[in-house]
């Protein structure tokens, strides 16, 4: 079953044919939202509201441990995260971005389901974090739908809830990143750690803070302006993204 995760500007998912919805509890405790099961485009779904379908929680309080488990105990076999992110080079407000790597400048989070006690030492292989098979399903439905999906970026996992400094973002330029985000890890981590296939679909609501029209400021109506739109592209990638995934998983 297929499982996506929806960020800031997709708290409900209207293509979702919703037949029931299900509160989990896991060993983590409570997931961020109740799971909404259905139907998209055909192909059974699950759809969790990461920040909550209120949008009330901050990307440093989301329990990502308790969502992916919970997905996972339900029959999730891939996941599509929905992620609003700046853009820092390369892209601009309204693009759609289909990251291949990650570097996690978090701090402070719940970061794994390995966290000692009676368990053994596990280390997952982290090279690619993204599901290369689940990126082309991605890619090719984005084709079919006539959508522009940029192939490839590098996604600078921040805490938040506050937006970063010009002098951050030159430092994360440096670094490799092209786009900057709060909700990145651990959620691909945990996916890695659980064997869930696990792709982002970033979408750009502004340009970093020092770059474009972000330079004096960024416009928290702009940002929103932008994710109106944006979203729109989104549930029509997900309607044709949907009947690619195969049902037993995608490797990584």
């Amino acid at each position: 079953m297929l499982a996506i995760i929806g960020g800031t500007g997709l708290t409900r998912l209207s293509t979702l044919q919703v037949a029931h919805r299900e509160v989990v509890r896991t060993p983590y405790g409570d997931p961020s939202s109740a799971l909404l099961f259905g139907q998209i485009a055909g192909r059974d779904a699950v759809f969790l509201a990461r920040h909550g379908h209120g949008h009330t929680i901050p990307p440093h309080r989301v329990n990502y441990r308790a969502n992916l488990a919970a997905l996972k105990q339900r029959g999730a076999s891939a996941v599509l995260a929905v992620a609003s992110v700046g853009g820092i080079t390369s892209s601009h407000p309204g693009d759609l971005v289909l990251p291949h790597s990650i570097i996690d400048y978090t701090s402070g989070r719940a970061s794994t389901y390995f966290d000692g006690g009676d368990q053994n030492v596990v280390h997952i292989d982290f090279t690619h974090p993204y599901a290369q098979e689940l990126r082309e399903c991605c890619l090719a439905a984005a084709r079919a739908a006539g959508i522009a999906v940029r192939d490839g970026g590098v996604y600078g996992a921040v805490n938040g809830p506050r937006l970063e400094t010009a002098a951050e973002i030159d430092r994360m330029e440096r670094d490799g990143a092209t786009v900057v985000g709060m909700t990145g890890m651990p959620e691909a981590a945990l996916a890695r750690e659980l064997g869930l296939p696990y792709v982002a679909i970033c979408v750009v609501v502004n340009h970093a803070a020092g770059r474009g029209d972000s330079s004096a400021g960024i416009s928290m109506d702009g940002i929103t302006t932008v994710l109106e739109s944006a979203m729109d592209k989104v549930r029509t990638l997900l309607d044709h993204v949907a009947p690619r995934v195969p049902t037993a998983g995608t490797g990584s």
